[in-house]
């Protein structure tokens, strides 16, 4: 259908959604186009730049209409505003006023109201469902910091499954809880070196890696490399003769512990230097080997990522019985902290069942949150990046920041069950 104007003089409509063109002559204030948009469309969105004290202007070529359209649709499908400010009437402007700097101190109530705004929907649109969750999640947790630990935390991130998203949920859960203002460590102890390449760290063997640290004595603050895209966060990375450090470390004293010695020698540094991480993460290879027995010992929390599915319960008892012979011969203070259920799948009866009965016999070591399945976790590491970076308003990446914003906030006050062990 094409809009069409009798007055030669009256400029053009951008066909199809009826606002005004680069021509188009300013309408009364409250007049409509023909297809009832107002004539008085703003581009400023509801969060603009500090500093930012003048609306933008709304002419522009089609395409930059069609991008104000995204920008500032007033009403979606249900009849439901989008707007943070709603207009007092809807025969005036729809610009949103302008925030100054005091407005912006504490957004906290701010965004809660926004995010409970937003309409929810029925089990009969499912789609419906996870847009206006993304939507919430993108509102209360974006640019969000996170309270720092005590003292700086040691988790094991481990599951002797293969493909359940340890690596995946290392790197991730590293990078949101860096941009939150954190200091991470994460120490690469799978020999394909996954997590290196995440991150973007070199891990050819030429490079000083964790094996020198294992194997050789090396200290760890010697092999340590920064994540080139995250401020404060750090990698100790493996290289392909990590895949001998099991036969290697058979022959060496206290084969168990090297790993936590080189991790306490390195955090008592920090101290001394006036610095601190917050968190050390251990990201283990699919196995019970040496190199995960290392890791037990080193940290004083295991971190399990469960897949959805019906062979990740099946290893998750083999994974706890091991847990606790570390914990009864070498390493007493390590616990089962947390539990994030990954690779989930709405669409499907089977993941609400893992999920159900993962929380029932585990309620309180089990996240809220939940990591669908989402290409654009899996795309990332193409890049040399996390998803917190590749793209980070992914459903992927907010379920991932909704994770560690709820796993830093579980650990902002000393456990219990740590202290009396």
């Amino acid at each position: 259908m094409s809009i069409a104007s009798d007055d030669t003089t009256a400029g053009v409509v951008a066909p199809g959604l009826g606002y005004p063109g680069p021509t188009q002559p300013s309408r009364p204030p409250g007049a409509r186009s023909p297809l009832g948009w107002p004539s008085d469309v703003s581009r400023e969105t509801p969060g603009p730049a500090v500093g930012d004290a003048e609306p933008r202007d709304v002419s522009g070529d089609a395409s930059e209409v069609e991008t104000v359209s995204r920008e500032t649709a007033t009403t979606d499908p249900s009849g439901v505003s989008r707007e943070t400010n709603p207009p007092e009437s809807t025969a005036g402007s729809v610009a949103s006023p302008t925030r100054t700097d005091a407005t912006r101190t504490d957004d906290t109530e701010e965004r809660a109201a926004i995010a409970a705004s937003i309409p929810g929907a029925d089990a009969y649109t499912p789609l419906a469902q996870a847009v206006a969750a993304d939507a919430r999640k993108r509102i209360t947790l974006t640019g969000r910091s996170v309270p720092r630990p005590p003292r700086p935390r040691v988790l094991t991130v481990a599951n002797q499954k293969g493909g359940v998203g340890k690596t995946t949920t290392t790197v991730n859960i590293a990078a949101a809880l860096a941009q939150a203002g954190s200091s991470v460590l994460v120490i690469d102890l799978d020999p394909q070196g996954n997590a290196s390449t995440a991150l973007g760290i070199e891990h050819h063997s030429e490079v000083p890696s964790i094996y020198d640290v294992l194997v050789d004595g090396v200290g760890l603050g010697e092999v340590l490399q920064s994540c080139p895209d995250i401020p404060n966060l750090t990698c100790a990375p493996a290289t392909i003769d990590l895949a001998g450090a099991e036969i290697e470390l058979v022959s060496l004293v206290a084969r168990e512990t090297r790993l936590e010695k080189a991790v306490t020698a390195f955090l008592e540094s920090q101290d001394a230097a006036g610095r601190r991480t917050d968190y050390v993460i251990v990201d283990c290879p699919p196995s019970l080997g040496l190199l995960t027995v290392n890791a037990f010992v080193a940290a004083t929390e295991v971190f399990i990522p469960i897949q959805c599915e019906y062979y990740a319960l099946e290893g998750l008892s083999q994974l706890l019985k091991n847990i606790e012979l570390i914990r009864s011969h070498l390493n007493p203070r390590l616990h089962v902290s947390t539990i994030l259920l990954t690779m989930y799948d709405g669409r499907t009866r089977l993941s609400a069942q893992v999920a159900d009965e993962v929380r029932e016999h585990f309620p309180d070591q089990t996240l809220a949150a939940t990591v669908p399945r989402s290409v654009r976790i899996s795309e990332a590491p193409s890049h040399g990046q996390t998803v917190m970076t590749y793209d980070p308003n992914s459903s992927g990446a907010l379920s991932y920041l909704e994770a560690a914003v709820e796993l830093a906030e579980r650990g902002a006050a000393p456990s219990t069950s740590e202290e009396s062990a």
